[in-house]
């Protein structure tokens, strides 16, 4: 049962980046390369009309794994108090960007909440990376200072940095050199993602320019994926074994590699929708990756006193897993149902549809 629950909820956290992905790529691309205001206007339409509904995906996730793995949810949600905080604050200022820039036509009135949209988009790309980073690099679980447990074992709690600014030191930080690198390769990562939804949503004059920032944006991040893996076998040595005794998780970087290799072909693809896949198997790709080389941990420890945390030590009982389901299996219906009949009538490109206003 906590292995069918670890699935699920690994679905929905990617189904969540690949819609709210492209909002926050569409605000990269907005703060960066929209100048005129027709340009600003449509792109920032083609995120608000889809933000919130996009969002639920991640009210899901932090439901279920409330109901799944609570001494996971308690762990973490303490731990990453700080930067939970910002990301909330992020997730206001970008919400409320979008949707007061069209309340005045002032110029100076949307000019702020452009830069309000922009900058959040941004930084939550940036922090959600970061986030990953610090999944796969693991905690000072139980605080352990000189061999001596300061907290309970899986309790722990991160400064957003330390004086070292090193992932290796005993106490480390939110943010280090290993965490930002992950970061920038989700900013790169969504940055295309949400280049491509603008060209499938919208008939914005940068769509033939944006192809070029495509490329361009895909180079980079081919050169900080094959870096990142180098710099992640100083901070994990082991973290491909899972890869190694079990070939059959190689799948995960295939779907990475795929859509990393096919978007150097974006100036020859016709169809949009293609494209789009293709950014979305590079989101798909890097999370069931670093699932992958974890499993069945969910938040190594960087001590040897206390053991990781494991979808196993940190489930719910089975009678609690099992009732879950019930309710769990209520939400998926509801959850695809309202993304289903929202994308219908979404369906198309959405110039001149009326948002903000």
């Amino acid at each position: 049962m906590e292995v069918l629950w670890y699935i699920l909820i690994a679905i929905v956290l990617a189904v969540f980046f690949i819609l709210d992905g492209y909002d926050f790529g569409t605000g990269i691309i907005h703060l960066f390369l929209a100048k005129t205001e027709k340009d600003k206007e449509v792109i920032a339409k083609s995120a608000g009309l889809f933000w919130d509904s996009n969002e639920v995906w991640l009210v899901a996730a932090g439901g279920m794994l409330f109901m799944a793995f609570p001494t996971f949810y308690a762990s973490v949600f303490s731990g990453f108090y700080l930067p939970l905080i910002l990301v909330l604050w992020l997730i206001i200022f970008r919400a409320i960007g979008l949707e007061l820039r069209g309340q005045f036509k002032f110029q100076m009135w949307k000019d702020i909440w452009d830069k309000s949209f922009g900058v959040s988009s941004l930084l939550l790309a940036l922090f959600f990376g970061i986030a990953l980073g610090n999944i796969v690099r693991g905690v000072n679980l139980g605080g352990v200072d000189n061999g001596v447990s300061v907290h309970e074992g899986h309790y722990f709690f991160l400064p957003l940095w330390d004086g070292s600014f090193s992932p290796l030191t005993e106490h480390p930080g939110v943010i280090d050199w290993f965490t930002i690198i992950i970061g920038l390769i989700s900013v790169v990562t969504l940055a295309i993602h949400g280049a491509n939804w603008i060209i499938l949503k919208t008939n914005s004059t940068i769509n033939l320019k944006l192809k070029r920032v495509i490329f361009r944006l895909n180079i980079a991040l081919a050169i900080l994926t094959v870096f990142s893996l180098f710099v992640w076998q100083i901070v994990n040595p082991n973290s491909l074994d899972n890869f190694i005794n079990k070939p059959y998780l190689i799948v995960f970087p295939i779907i990475y590699l795929t859509g990393l290799i096919g978007l150097f072909f974006i100036k020859k693809i016709k169809n949009d929708n293609h494209a789009f896949a293709l950014s979305s198997l590079l989101i798909v790709g890097g999370i069931t990756s670093s699932l992958a080389s974890l499993f069945p941990v969910i938040l190594p420890s960087v001590n040897d006193t206390h053991e990781p945390l494991t979808i196993y030590n940190t489930a719910a009982s089975e009678y609690g897993l099992s009732v879950a389901m019930y309710w769990g299996i209520i939400g998926f219906i509801l959850l695809f149902v309202y993304m289903i009949i929202q994308k219908r009538m979404m369906k198309g490109k959405i110039d001149h549809m009326d948002y903000g206003h």
